[in-house]
């Protein structure tokens, strides 16, 4: 009997080191890839000192989008994380620094007397990664937005409205205005323009094809830009419009109908939770997944939606908090290698001073699009998302799982797969 116990404890005391573990390896890969950028941009010196690097394919536009798509990016993944109280954990110094170089940074980014005053007019894709920027102050409302001065906040909603300038292409696009102006409604700004997130709003809806996916447009691509945008703006999109119209009429005359926004959300959120069940499902027993698609050099991204049901607390009774976690830490070890520092074994995606390359597993630009440069590529923070559950949450001290493929490769049982059967749909337009 004493031995017995005494191999339960020794495994126990193996997962809880395991867990921990986990936790502490996220922690120093976001703090290794947010620091360059957050403390450059704090002092002011980010557009002078990060190095810029655009695929063989460029397009020919301004450059300056790079920064505010490497900034955005970033904080829309790691900003949960900084929402976390302070402590006095090695952990809780590295949140802590890099939240006090944050709120410099927004405030640096809308300031025009500042060098990091990112470029706001600088062509149609400041209205992608301007959306970046307003979900990551979203995300952490209270610890990155409500510190904000009232002048810096002025200007952002100055900042958001002059983006009416440029009108997004019927794609994915409409999210990131709808992103904007949901904001803006949200942090009390009068003058959001509601057409524009009504338009994003049905179109989106009118997108949706079954089964956890929405098309890109009116054509569907096979591509991850429903994990990359679609379904996490969409989510966020409707939460915003609720808590500022919880009604639930805004979205139609009739209350009750269909289409108003409670149940649309309701449905969105199902709908995500199918998507993560696939995207789980992706991952093979090494810790890797199918490369295709635009946008490959997005990395970690394919797994936001996945990333932001485990963080929200809402993962389908099919997934583990355990098999989550210890899915997505064997990608992020197969692509960063067991040590960041050391790189992966197929090489590094950092340079020498700290900036991400374009890539995949090590630096491979031709694997960029036309529209790619290293600052798009901080985007693969949106992973981190669940270190916005503290270190005691369930999430982090649950015991580590095998994942879907690892099961079934291995040849343990698992579970069978299903088509998601979604609520009927009839939208009114009157």
């Amino acid at each position: 009997m004493l031995k017995r116990l005494l191999t339960l404890a020794f495994c126990i005391g193996i997962m809880t080191t395991a867990s921990a573990n986990d936790r502490e390896y996220w922690c120093n890969l976001a703090y290794k890839m947010a620091a360059p950028v957050l403390k450059n941009m704090a002092e002011g010196n980010l557009q002078k000192n990060m190095q810029l690097e655009v695929s063989p394919t460029w397009d020919g536009r301004d450059k300056k989008v790079a920064y505010m798509e490497c900034f955005g990016r970033l904080m829309a993944g790691i900003s949960p994380w900084l929402a976390l109280p302070d402590d006095d954990t090695p952990e809780g110094k590295q949140r802590k620094q890099l939240r006090e170089w944050a709120l410099k940074a927004y405030k640096n980014a809308v300031d025009p007397e500042s060098p990091d005053y990112l470029g706001w007019g600088s062509g149609g894709q400041t209205l992608v990664d301007a959306a970046y920027v307003v979900q990551s102050l979203y995300r952490a409302y209270d610890a990155l937005w409500m510190p904000l001065d009232d002048t810096t906040k002025q200007r952002y909603f100055k900042e958001l409205e002059g983006l009416h300038r440029y009108d997004p292409p019927y794609t994915n696009w409409i999210l990131f205005v709808s992103m904007e102006e949901c904001f803006r409604l949200f942090a009390g700004d009068k003058n959001y323009d509601q057409y524009r997130i009504h338009m994003a709003m049905n179109k989106a809806e009118e997108w949706y094809v079954g089964d956890g996916w929405y098309s890109d447009g009116q054509a569907f691509a096979f591509d991850y830009y429903n994990a990359y945008t679609i379904q996490p703006m969409y989510v966020e999109c409707l939460e915003m419009i609720k808590a500022r119209h919880p009604k639930d009429t805004w979205l139609c005359r009739n209350a009750g109908q269909r289409n108003g926004v409670a149940n649309r959300l309701e449905d969105a959120v199902k709908r995500m939770q199918r998507y993560s069940m696939i995207l789980e499902r992706f991952i093979s027993p090494e810790g890797t997944y199918p490369v295709f698609g635009r946008s490959i050099p997005y990395r970690m991204a394919v797994f936001q939606p996945l990333a932001q049901i485990a963080w929200r607390k809402q993962l389908p009774k099919e997934l583990t908090e355990g098999q989550v976690r210890a899915a997505l830490t064997a990608v992020m070890k197969r692509m960063f290698g067991e040590d960041p520092d050391k790189g992966s074994k197929s090489g590094k995606n950092f340079t020498k001073d700290g900036w991400l390359t374009i890539g995949f597993v090590g630096a491979h630009p031709n694997v960029g699009d036309w529209y790619t440069n290293n600052g798009s590529l901080y985007i693969t923070s949106e992973v981190f998302m669940p270190l916005g559950l503290p270190a005691s949450d369930s999430f982090w001290t649950a015991q580590p799982e095998d994942w879907t493929s690892k099961k079934a490769w291995e040849g343990k049982d698992f579970p069978k797969d299903h088509r998601a059967h979604d609520l009927p749909r009839k939208l009114h337009w009157e």
